[in-house]
Parts: structure tokens; C-alpha cells; sequence
């Protein structure tokens, strides 16, 4: 076990096991919904699931082999929704050039990794704006974690509201509970226990249906691998697509490995993540492995936080993820029988430990605190983790600008501030039109 440093990291195997199987439970749902969503650009349901789980295993196994890092990468929620709703449903492209576009999306941001961009990029974001972004997204699982439990409804009145106490979600609360309790005793495998515990409970009660037994009739890739159009990516009118999915994805990437790097202890003395490149290097070329098996854009996953706070802390826990999902290929039953109310607990507590970063945002001055603020809310407020960070990165420089501290925006920031607004720009074009 050398080649994870697992003494090294002051962590088990007993520990980075736990761990994975916490993170692969809790981004599970994944399995199901990616095919439901790409369905909707005609993509064959069966063929994308097991597109998704042969992606996110191999991906997720080659970041813990390389990076040694906690990390999983699967495709990403979103960005999913970007390809088939705003360029196959909307009659921009068919799905197999949506896929040439993931895919050229992909090759610039690796190009932008290898050339070192991306890296100095991450460096370049003040102290308070990391804290704020764990924050943020804390406050964004959470918000999931609520409404997977069904604690948090739409309400057409007040936009959400509280939802009834149902028996599902008297489960649910009882797990939140035992998990904060097992938590309070240091015992590892709190959130692990907790999914367990409400599974048990919603298959004795009748709430979960029982595995169906496995099925591997329908397991294959052929109808979605390697049919990517590149070429018809190419044209002029899909290259406004490609830069909008370079921009979320990268965009999400930084957000995700900036706080999930940072819950590792994956930082150098002077708060670099050890790693960065290789990381960033992987997390790029998952969507050109992605696009070619079949699959929308690739990202890193803020669920790995679950298995984080497990005490994930080497790639161990990353290889132990990947192998899940590639067991999901044949096991997908029995995957499917983890319902969302098992799941939602785990997410609240996980958004409870990121709000631990809220320590790092310096809120006695104005020009510090407000990007801090515009970043936490509006990735909780906006559901968007891409729009959350694009808003703060500019409020960032322009109050900077305007208080007369021009000098504390390092180069990189400027360019961040302006690939955010490019971004904004990009993202909200098509809607318009």
C-alpha cells in the first residue's frame, strides 16, 4: 500500500474502504439519472447507463492510481442537462455532434491544463473566496440533501417551502440524527451506517423495492460508443457551445478539487494543492472519455466530500469508488435499491462539515466579505455552482477596482474575472434567442 502513502496520510485501509463505498452510495443516483436526462436527446437509456458507470469507474480508478486522491469523477449534473436540452431539444445539433462538442470542450481545457493556465488559475483565487467557495457549495448539497429527503418541497407560493412529515421522511430525520450522533462519538463510517440503516428501514417498512435479481441482457455500449461527430462539432455555429461547456466545466472543476483538496489536507504550507496538474490533467480528459464511450461532460464529483469525511484521504478511496461503479455494470439492481431519503442525510452532514472553510473568509473588511457573500449564495440560491463562482470571481475584482486595491488582483484573477464574464455571456446568448 506504499503506492498511497497510507501511513504516510494517517489513514487505514479499513478507513479508505469505508470511504469509498460512502462516496459511490452517495453519487450512486447518478447510475439512473444521467441516462434519464441524455434519454431526452434520444440516446438509447441502456446503452448510456452502462456508458456512465464504465466512464465513472475507469476515470475515478485512473485519478486514485495517478493523483492519489480522494477524488471521483463522473458525468456531470448540469452540464448533462446542457446536451440535451439546450442543443438536441432545442434542434441545435443531434446528439451525436453534442458529443463532439463534449469532447472538443474536453481537448481545450486539457490544452489549457498542459499549458499550465488552469493551475495558475486555481492559485491565483484569494483565501477567503476558497473558504467561501467550500461554503457555498456546502450550503448547495445541503439544499440537495433537504430535498432528496423530502424536507424541502417546491412550493409555488414561497419557490420552496417545508414538506409534510411523511414515514419516509420521519426515516430520513431519525438518520440525520443517528449520523450527528455517531459523529459526536468520532465513530468512522457514521454516514456509511446511517445510509445502511435507512435502506434497512425503507425495505421493512415497504418503501424501498427489493432487488429484481441481475439482468445483463441489455448491457451494451455499442449503440453510444464512438459514435461522436467531431467534425460536425467543428462548424462555426457549435463553437459558441463548445467554449459555453469548457467554461462550466471548468468552472465546476475548480470549485469541486479547491474543496474537496482542501478537506483532504491535500495542501502544501502555503495552501497549494499538492497534485494540482495531474488532477486538472485527469478531470480534462474525462469528457473526451466521456464523449468517446458515450457519456456527457465529465467533472470532479462534490459527493466525494461524503468519503472524504469518512477519512478518505488517499487515492485508495478513489480506486475503491471506481471499482463500485464498474460492479454497478452488472449489479445495477441492487445499486438502484439505495433510495434518496438514505442518501439526503448523508448530504446535509456533508454540507454541515464544508461550512467548517466559513473560518478562512475575512468578514471584517467589505472588499473581502461581499465576493465571499455573492459566491456562498448564489451557488446555493442559483443551484449552479459554475454561476455562483462566475458572479463571485467578478465581484471579486470590481469591488477590488473600485476600493482602490487594484494592486491585490493578481494577473490570473483578471483573467478568471474575465472568463467568468465570458462565461455569463455565453451561457445566457441561447436562451435569448
Amino acid at each position: 500500500m506504499d503506492l498511497f502513502q497510507i501511513n504516510q496520510r494517517r489513514t487505514s485501509v479499513r478507513i479508505e474502504l469505508t470511504a469509498g463505498l460512502t462516496t459511490f452510495l452517495t453519487m450512486s443516483y447518478i447510475i439512473f439519472v444521467n441516462p434519464s436526462i441524455l434519454a431526452n436527446a434520444g440516446m438509447p437509456r441502456e446503452a448510456v447507463m452502462v456508458a456512465t458507470c464504465l466512464a465513472t469507474g475507469i476515470i475515478t480508478i485512473a485519478t486514485g492510481l495517478a493523483c492519489n486522491a480522494p477524488i471521483a469523477m463522473a458525468p456531470g449534473m448540469g452540464l448533462n442537462a446542457f446536451l440535451a436540452f439546450s442543443l438536441v431539444q432545442a434542434g441545435r445539433m443531434s446528439w451525436q455532434t453534442g458529443l463532439g462538442v463534449v469532447f472538443l470542450s474536453g481537448l481545450l481545457c486539457l490544452s489549457l491544463t498542459l499549458l499550465g493556465l488552469r493551475r495558475r488559475l486555481v492559485e491565483a483565487i484569494p483565501p477567503s473566496i476558497v473558504g467561501a467557495i467550500s461554503v457555498g457549495i456546502g450550503l448547495f448539497i445541503t439544499f440537495i440533501g433537504l430535498t432528496d429527503m423530502g424536507l424541502v418541497v417546491r412550493n409555488e407560493a414561497t419557490i420552496v417551502g417545508a414538506g409534510p412529515i411523511t414515514p419516509t421522511v420521519l426515516i430520513a430525520l431519525c438518520t440525520l440524527i443517528l449520523m450527528a450522533f455517531l459523529q459526536t462519538r468520532a465513530i468512522r463510517g457514521a454516514l456509511l451506517v446511517g445510509i445502511v440503516f435507512a435502506t434497512a428501514l425503507g425495505l421493512v417498512f415497504g418503501y424501498v423495492a427489493r432487488p429484481t435479481g441481475l439482468s445483463i441482457s441489455s448491457l451494451s455500449i455499442r449503440p453510444v460508443a464512438f459514435k461522436l461527430d467531431i467534425l460536425g462539432a467543428l462548424k462555426w455555429s457549435a463553437l459558441g457551445s463548445v467554449f459555453s461547456l469548457m467554461f462550466m466545466d471548468m468552472f465546476d472543476s475548480i470549485g469541486t478539487l479547491v474543496a474537496c483538496c482542501h478537506m483532504a489536507q491535500m495542501v502544501d504550507q502555503e495552501g497549494r494543492i499538492r497534485g494540482l496538474d495531474r488532477l486538472l490533467a485527469i478531470d480534462a480528459g474525462a469528457s473526451m472519455l466521456g464523449a468517446i464511450l458515450g457519456t456527457s461532460t465529465m467533472t470532479s464529483y462534490i459527493e466525494s466530500a461524503a468519503g472524504i469525511e469518512e477519512g478518505g484521504r488517499t487515492g485508495l478511496t478513489a480506486v475503491v469508488t471506481g471499482v463500485c461503479f464498474l460492479a454497478a455494470i452488472l449489479l445495477a439492481p441492487v445499486a438502484a435499491i439505495v433510495p434518496k431519503f438514505a442518501t439526503g442525510p448523508a448530504l446535509v452532514m456533508v454540507g454541515l462539515f464544508m461550512l467548517r472553510g466559513i473560518a478562512r473568509i475575512d468578514l471584517e473588511h467589505v472588499d473581502e466579505a461581499f465576493p465571499a457573500f455573492v459566491i456562498m449564495v448564489m451557488i446555493a440560491l442559483s443551484y449552479n455552482i459554475s454561476n455562483g463562482l462566475a458572479f463571485g470571481f467578478i465581484s471579486f475584482t470590481v469591488v477590488k477596482v473600485l476600493s482602490g486595491k487594484i494592486r491585490q488582483v493578481k494577473p490570473a484573477m483578471w483573467l478568471i474575472a474575465i472568463l467568468s464574464a465570458v462565461y455569463l455571456i455565453a451561457e445566457n446568448l441561447p436562451s435569448r434567442s
